[in-house]
């Protein structure tokens, strides 16, 4: 039975898999589009796979595992990073057998909006998906976790975040708009949304205030 029962019409969530198992995909698509808001446009079992299939097909979420049959363990996070680098309005989506704490921090620190083991069971992976392209971060009981963790050890520090998101961070502190931030550091409304939603994903929030509280608790103001 569909998990789309009663939701309004609208345009499907367009996702490409990126998986070096064949069985995998076949299984996956098998299982997405069962849902009437779920579409996979495109398929991959290597980085230069993926990258043509996202620049072709345009999908909103790419579905990613870390391990890809050509590169090392967790080639995936190179990829993760130049995906999203390349493609700054996807929503990536790691599901992987992974289940180790700096694994799911690199995936965040690489752009990935959410992150979620294999055995998750259907309901919950369709949920995160149409999480991800909604542009919300979506995480497993066991990946959430491991962020906490990190938020409160050792891991989460300044590091995480780069020059420019800690320029922006700076200026949220104060109450300035995106539109008001960008005049202050001479880029775009566009880019600084952009920089925004990549800090309060790796810092784990959803809203701006609590990127400021987090960032504070971290030593990052």
């Amino acid at each position: 039975m569909s998990v789309t029962t009663g939701r309004a019409r609208r345009p499907p969530i367009r996702i490409v898999l990126v998986d070096d198992h064949s069985i995998m995909r076949q299984g996956l698509r098998a299982v997405l589009e069962r849902e009437d808001d779920l579409r996979v446009v495109g398929e991959a079992a290597t980085p230069a796979g993926a990258a043509a299939a996202v620049l072709d097909a345009r999908p909103n979420v790419v579905l990613l595992d870390l391990k890809l049959s050509a590169g090392p363990q967790t080639d995936g996070l190179d990829l993760c990073r130049a995906l999203t680098t390349a493609h700054p309005g996807i929503g990536v989506l790691v599901l992987t057998t992974f289940t180790e704490d700096r694994l799911v921090v690199r995936a965040v620190q690489a752009g990935a909006r959410g992150y979620v083991v294999k055995d998750v069971d259907t309901t919950e992976l369709v949920r995160a998906i149409r999480a991800v392209s909604r542009g919300e971060s979506a995480f497993d009981a066991r990946s959430a976790s491991a962020m906490v963790r990190t938020l409160n050890g050792a891991g989460a520090d300044r590091e995480q975040l780069t020059d420019r998101e800690l320029e922006v961070l700076r200026l949220l502190a104060r109450g300035l708009s995106n539109r008001a931030i960008g005049g202050e550091l001479y880029i775009s409304e566009t880019t600084v949304k952009f920089h925004v939603g990549n800090l309060m994903r790796k810092l784990l929030v959803s809203r701006r205030a609590e990127a400021v509280y987090a960032a504070s608790k971290l030593g990052l103001l």
